[in-house]
């Protein structure tokens, strides 16, 4: 692993936000004094994200008063001015506006400012009682007949703040040439402090707020709030916009649409209520449209798409609310029955849609669970139907090892497949967290003759590894990359499709999108106990255009 120097550049500027005594409006603030004072009303950071061409989404969350802390109910119906501007000292303001806020949204602010220009990076800022927010750099997209020469994402995802630091953010947020930072899933974590800490053991590096398992509303508003004053994730917000998407750990662990694991219903209530819970806070504190637009309330739908000119679509998918209850883990079958969905039936219509609609070169996909086969061993499917006109037992794809991502649900991803096989469809790119590890791959129409023809690869899929959650070093108190490797091999040699695989790193990827190319750099930090860890670069690997295969690179994309 060859250390460089990751670009450093601070974003979090608070002090080109405004003074403790701002017209609002008009004029130039003192820097020190607003970051002290503004902080008093704006605890926890701003934010950005879903940007349109003309359109983005700003967010923060307003203290009006001592008592009005999250999740309290207290606190006084206020209205805040927030400003967009193109330049962080907001003399060239182009739009503006209040935003009335109270403690029925827990004193979110979320709104589109619209007008704007397509691919144009932009600053905002919001302003209260004559005192402003620290100030946010967003960015919109391009037009959709705009060519963008390339486009450029952080891709983050499993984010435990019991189980470490966030330097991963902290060096994210030091770039100054993302277009924006797509979030995988598992922003927060659902546990109380000693449960699914750092290591086997589960130390708590910092302890949760509330100290106990959310379940209530104000519980899931409180864990929001912990996570968002975090510095290094205020920072990360405050340097680019946010297209996001949750996996379970948002409601609770290996959630499907009737229940979940971690769900107890005989002490935790009714599992659809606690599902709504969940979810009015994440609408409340995320830079996110739930449905058409970003009033509260409006839809329930997180799957979406966002166009980035004729260069790229990003498809963000929802694999948690349609889903099927998870299969038993012993190859029984299951896994392959057809009446069963991750997807569920519209949003599977929606991505195949998505895929073949033919508005962009590259179709890159928004994946919480890898789609990738990993399985023991992957029989070809001619032998696996011979099998099963005699037994019924075997899955369609081979023995899988984890039945919470989409080998678990088989049918679905041999649908998504055939439809990429079927309708010649090229350059489509699964983006994937969850695993709390790296991986570059094929996707194989068939795993078991793969790569022949009948086994061809019809996309990719990178798969980024977990901010500070555990990975198999952690769990099994081994020396980095020791007892990794020879599992990491036994995969790798019974699944010929997966090229890149590292169990034992944590960190943040970079995804850069050329005509030519999409290229995913790996990056890693040292220790994610240590809050000021460095970060290095590890791996590199792309796929290039109407290729449908992975190859290593040599070396990280540079700045702009």
């Amino acid at each position: 692993m060859t250390p460089i120097e990751i670009d450093r550049r601070s974003l979090l500027v608070a002090g080109a936000a405004g003074a403790g005594t701002l017209t609002l409006g008009l004029g130039d603030p003192e820097p020190a004094e607003a970051a002290t004072a503004g902080n008093r009303y704006f605890r926890h950071g701003v934010a950005s994200g879903d940007p349109h061409p003309t359109s983005v989404i700003l967010w923060t969350r307003l203290t009006p008063t001592p008592d009005a802390t999250p999740g309290s109910g207290r606190g006084p119906r206020v209205a805040v001015r927030w400003q967009v501007a193109r330049d962080r000292r907001f003399t060239d303001v182009v739009a503006t506006g209040a935003f009335t806020t109270s403690a029925r949204r827990d004193h979110t602010v979320k709104l589109e400012a619209t007008g704007l220009r397509p691919r144009t990076t932009y600053y905002y800022r919001f302003l209260y009682r004559g005192l402003a927010s620290p100030v946010g750099r967003t960015r919109t997209a391009p037009a959709a007949t705009a060519s963008p020469d390339h486009l450029r994402f952080g891709v983050v995802s499993c984010a435990n703040l019991q189980a470490g630091y966030f330097a991963a953010y902290r060096h994210l947020a030091r770039r100054d040439d993302l277009d924006a930072v797509i979030h995988l899933g598992d922003y927060f974590y659902e546990y109380a402090p000693g449960e699914y800490g750092a290591g086997n053991d589960n130390q708590d590096v910092r302890r949760h707020v509330p100290a106990h398992e959310i379940v209530t509303l104000a519980d899931y508003r409180q864990r929001h709030a912990q996570y968002k004053r975090d510095h290094d994730l205020q920072a990360l917000h405050a340097t680019a916009p946010f297209i996001v998407t949750w996996d379970d750990h948002e409601t609770t662990n290996d959630a499907y649409r009737a229940g979940a694991e971690n769900h107890q219903p005989a002490t935790e209530g009714d599992w659809f209520e606690r599902k709504a819970r969940a979810r009015r806070a994440y609408d409340e504190w995320m830079p996110v449209r739930m449905g058409d637009t970003v009033d509260l309330g409006d839809g329930t739908a997180l799957y979406r798409r966002l166009r980035f000119g004729t260069l790229a679509e990003l498809s963000m998918l929802d694999l948690r609310t349609y889903r099927s209850k998870q299969a038993q883990i012993l190859a029984d079958g299951t896994v392959s029955d057809p009446e069963r969905t991750i997807t569920g039936h519209a949003q599977m219509r929606w991505l195949k849609q998505s895929l073949t609609q033919n508005r962009t070169q590259w179709k890159l996909v928004g994946n919480p669970v890898m789609i990738s086969p990993v399985v023991f061993p992957p029989f070809p499917q001619d032998v696996t139907s011979a099998v099963n006109d005699v037994t019924g037992l075997l899955p369609e794809d081979g023995a899988p090892y984890n039945v919470d991502q989409w080998d678990g649900y088989t049918a679905d991803r041999r649908e998504v497949f055939r439809h990429l096989a079927d309708h010649g469809v090229k350059d489509t790119v699964f983006l994937t967290g969850d695993i709390h590890s790296a991986w570059a791959c094929d996707l194989p129409l068939d795993a078991g003759t793969y790569p022949t023809e009948s086994g061809r690869s019809v996309a990719t899929e990178f798969v980024c590894t977990s901010v500070t959650s555990n990975n198999l070093d952690d769990i099994t108190g081994s020396p980095r990359r020791t007892t990794s490797l020879g599992v990491e091999a036994a995969i790798q040699t019974s699944n010929r499709h997966i090229k890149y695989l590292n169990f034992d790193d944590h960190g943040f990827s970079v995804l850069d999108v050329s005509s030519r190319r999409t290229q995913m750099d790996y990056y890693v930090v040292a220790d994610r106990t240590d809050p000021r860890s460095p970060a290095s670069w590890t791996a590199s690997w792309a796929t290039r255009a109407n290729s449908q295969q992975v190859h290593p690179v040599d070396h990280p994309v540079g700045g702009r």
